[in-house]
């Protein structure tokens, strides 16, 4: 029998390289002379900008600390054990970049049952033990607290979360065993399936308590002191914690089957880490933890070893990692003051760009557009909007009335921005209409602005060609909605200078957006590969494949809505005028649907009505519609569509559109919302053999976003 500690040092053989927490025990006094207490803190030496983590080393100290306290809980010489960690910090779960590295299915199940191994002893201790969830807590540090016999919380904790659905996994320290148990079925399935699949969703405090996870909750500033004082009462009698029953019949069965329902509407089957988490939780009903604990060593290591998992914690480093450190970004130190924003335009999307720049730079925003009836609905659309921050409670009165104040109109552009730093157009997507407006901002504007386009399709070359300056214009494409979506495309025209290109990512910054340089190619990267994917779609919509099935025949991807519905949200003329400009460029692979030109001129907003609250084709958009008689199967629809879509991110690579496929995958996550589970769009269709039959090798090397070899 392989012990716990055996277990330990193989795995941490095969990662030397971990940043190993700590687990260090001290003992005080509790008040009210209720005893000697042991007090562990797990910290890994560095500040809460590196959070705490549990490798195979890191289980290995926790694990030789609860030695320790166990001897002295037998010993009588403690009355209770507590763990907390270090400042702002509790423990954000296992070491993803160790889970990277296993390669086969034993060193993937000794993780699950080394961790399962050393949590469950907090359980078995001959006196009580307490989580202080003192920061943020997440995956294993949640679940490590799972296991003690109480909790509290510190109502400033600001994340807390079971997010391995999310990356591919499934809390498989406990999580999924423990957390029904304690809370009740409907409830885990909410932390544990909901907010996982609803771009992992983070808990606060009050609502950690509210869950029942913690039993009691302080204030931040003294949240240790106060703990301690609760558990000397807890320990001494005078305060029993009473749990409300958890109810095991038809609510345990209707949770998982509500956990199927939302793991269906958002992967469709795609991924299976929300299935096997829910088959654990459906099987922890009767409270057999051992049972549950023996599920969740084998789904973590089927999992580990999946081709999914690989490509979320492949997608969550480019989001965490390469997202914050663009390629090919130049030099900050080229980067330019903005001390004041200029908007040209005050329609929806301008006005949606004036909130975002005046939130987050709080610098003086002006707004310009033909009318005063336009200017004024643009800076009455923003001060809507900051009176909704205010309503629910993200900004102060006192902010309120200052963010207001920096967002103003003009119908004078010489007088709007004679002073600005920086100009931004959101005007119709039309040539012609933007180099007016470029040339009439640059007669007005200091010689050091720089002139930025929110184009989604144009070049900014051609935009730039006629000024003065033409090195000082970018393209700085956002996504719809502006707040939500985090990418923005920064585009380099063919004069762009490295400081205007450097302040515009200096901008990006502060506007907590996530930056990609792109090559000043057609429509760029998220609007050139979708509008490929969708032009494919609608190509066999129109020779001949029913609507339906070519919408199911993309199930299979699990991407956050289907292809037409998407179309809806876009906007069908957005969409034509883009294949349009795509089919100019490149005319032997974009085409343009008579189809979609007969739904654009007779008003539709889209191919479904939404009357029955679920989406319906709408007949009258089928009654427009000319089709020809060659009819796919799914099967064929998808081997298509994703041919079609690997051709074009290998001929866009080999462009230099951007520099490597990781900035592709990057771009659909954040600017499309592809999921985590396809790694955006490449390890997918690697995965699936797709890249090396269409272009005869890989987008990535063996081992990224996949299993090492």
């Amino acid at each position: 029998m392989t012990t716990t500690a055996e277990l330990l040092k193989g795995a941490a053989e095969l990662f030397p390289d971990e940043v190993v927490t700590q687990a260090h025990v001290r003992h005080l006094d509790l008040p009210q002379n209720a005893g000697r207490f042991a007090l562990i803190t797990l910290d890994n030496g560095l500040d809460h900008t590196k959070p705490t983590t549990f490798g195979p080393a890191s289980l290995a100290h926790l694990d030789a600390a609860l030695d320790q306290v166990e001897k002295e809980a037998a010993d009588g010489t403690i009355v209770g054990v507590g763990l907390t960690g270090k400042p702002f910090i509790f423990a954000v779960g296992a070491d993803l970049k160790g889970v990277e590295l296993l390669a086969s299915h034993e060193d993937a199940l000794a993780i699950g049952k080394g961790g399962h191994a050393v949590f469950k002893r907090l359980s078995s201790l001959a006196v009580p033990t307490f989580a202080y969830y003192n920061g943020a807590a997440m995956g294993g540090g949640v679940e490590v607290g799972l296991h003690c016999t109480y909790r509290t919380v510190s109502a400033a904790l600001p994340a807390f979360s079971l997010p391995e659905v999310f990356l591919g996994l499934v809390p498989g320290w406990g999580g999924c065993a423990l957390l029904p148990n304690l809370i009740g079925a409907d409830r885990a399935v909410s932390v544990i399936i909901e907010n996982s699949l609803n771009q992992n969703k983070q808990l606060k405090g009050q609502q950690v308590y509210e869950l029942g996870i913690a039993d009691a909750i302080f204030e931040g500033a003294d949240f240790l002191e106060q703990s301690l004082i609760w558990t000397a009462a807890v320990l001494r009698g005078e305060i029993e914690i009473a749990r409300p029953e958890v109810d095991r019949g038809d609510a345990w069965h209707e949770a998982v089957v509500r956990g199927r329902a939302i793991a269906d509407s958002k992967v469709h089957g795609a991924a299976p880490a929300a299935y096997r988490a829910l088959d654990i939780i459906d099987a922890s009903r009767n409270g057999d933890l051992a049972r549950g604990f023996d599920a969740e060593d084998k789904a973590l290591a089927d999992l580990i070893m999946g081709g999914e998992l690989r490509s979320g914690i492949y997608a969550f480093n480019l989001v965490q990692k390469r997202g914050k450190r663009p390629a090919g970004a130049p030099d900050k130190s080229l980067a330019r003051p903005v001390t004041k924003v200029g908007v040209v335009g005050a329609g929806l999307m301008a006005s949606q760009l004036a909130m975002l720049f005046a939130r987050r730079l709080e610098v003086p925003v002006v707004l310009t557009d033909i009318d005063q009836e336009r200017v004024d609905k643009g800076v009455s659309y923003v001060h809507g909007e900051i009176d909704k921050l205010l309503l629910k409670g993200r900004v102060n009165q006192d902010k309120a009335n200052r963010l207001k104040a920096l967002v103003s109109g003009s119908l004078d552009k010489a007088a709007a921005f004679g002073d600005a730093d920086f100009v931004i157009e959101a005007v119709f997507e039309e040539m012609g209409v933007k180099q007016k407006v470029f040339a009439e901002v640059e007669a007005v504007v200091p010689e050091h602005a720089i002139l930025a386009t929110n184009t989604s399709s144009l070049s900014v070359s051609e935009m730039a060609s006629q000024l003065r300056h033409p090195e000082r214009v970018v393209g700085f494409h956002f996504f719809n909605p502006v707040a939500v979506l985090p990418l923005l495309e920064i585009v380099r025209g063919e004069r762009t200078d490295d400081a205007a290109l450097a302040t515009a990512f200096g901008v990006a910054k502060k506007l907590k957006k996530t930056a990609v340089l792109t090559k000043d190619a057609p429509a760029f990267v998220v609007n050139r590969i979708l509008t490929r994917f969708m032009g494919e779609i609608q190509n066999v919509i129109d020779e001949g494949t029913p609507v339906d099935v070519a919408e199911r025949a993309i199930e299979p991807l699990g991407l956050p809505m289907s292809p037409l519905v998407l179309l809806e949200l876009v906007g069908p003329a957005i969409g034509l005028h883009v294949s349009e400009t795509l089919h100019g460029a490149f005319p032997d692979r974009f085409t343009v649907s008579e189809n979609l030109k007969r739904v654009v001129e007779a008003g539709k907003r889209g191919f479904y009505v939404h009357d029955s609250g679920k989406p319906e084709l709408d007949p009258e958009v089928l009654a427009l519609m000319v089709q020809g008689d060659t009819v796919l199967t799914e099967e064929q629809v998808r081997d298509r569509v994703l041919d079609a879509v690997a051709k074009e991110i290998g001929l866009m690579l080999d462009e230099g559109v951007v520099a490597e496929a990781q900035d592709i995958d990057l771009c659909l996550i954040t600017g499309a919302g592809w999921p985590f589970h396809l790694g955006g769009i490449t390890p997918y269709l690697d995965r699936e053999g797709v890249s090396e039959r269409v272009n005869g090798k890989r987008f990535l090397a063996p081992g990224v976003a996949s299993v090492p070899a």
